[in-house]
This record gives C-alpha cells, structure tokens and sequence, in this order.
C-alpha cells in the first residue's frame, strides 16, 4: 500500500514540476502520464541506476559523488525516451528536474514514515 502512495505522490510531483518550470521545459499530457512516468521511473532506479553506477564507478568516486546527478539525469531522460506523454527539453532540464524531483519527494515521503512510540 506504502508503495501505491509513493506512486501517487511523485506522479503529483511530476505535474507539479512540469507546470512549474518555464517555457514548457517539461511537458506533461496529462495524470495518466504523469502516473506512468513515476511508475517508470520507480523501475529504471532499481535496474537501470545501479547498473550505471557500476558502470561509472571510477568518475563517481573521482567526483566524490557529484557524478550521481548526471546519472539522475540520464534516467530522467531515459524516462522521456520511454513514455510517450513527457517530453524534457535537454540534459540541463533534466537535471534540474531530478534535483527539484528528489527535493519533493523527500518532503512528501517523510509523511509516510510511521511515528515510533518513544519508550
């Protein structure tokens, strides 16, 4: 259930992002595909990030991390290949939308986290 949130919450992330940026920087056609683009998103962090981060593990380390919001990028770009209702205009515009991206979701996300009785 915990899971169907996080699907509806980044998807409301997702337009809030696209109608947020200027000049149709991201385009989305609608909640349908805002909705399929957090779900693809969701699957290309769990089988497509990790292999990249293997694959560009020296660079990442050489940049002490910095590298990773690249990554972030390609998937965002990977996702607009892949769904056909979101359209990122450029490499810049898709990190600027995973940095906003994670920056929502780890706001929206921490209502989620179950309060733990203090003993």
């Amino acid at each position: 259930m915990k899971t169907l949130i996080r699907l509806f919450l980044t998807a409301i992330a997702v337009l809030v992002i696209a109608y947020a940026l200027p000049n149709n920087w991201v385009v989305v056609e609608d909640f349908g595909a805002a909705l399929l683009v957090a779900l693809v998103l969701g699957i290309l962090k769990v089988f497509v990030k990790p292999l990249l981060i293997l694959f560009t593990l020296p660079i990442t380390v050489l940049t002490f991390g910095l590298f990773l919001f690249v990554i972030n990028a390609m998937v965002i770009l990977l996702a607009d290949y892949i769904v056909e209702g979101f359209d990122v205009k450029g490499f810049w515009v898709a990190l600027l939308f995973s940095f906003i991206l994670a920056f929502l979701q780890s706001i929206l996300y921490t209502f989620l986290e179950e309060k733990k009785p203090v003993k």
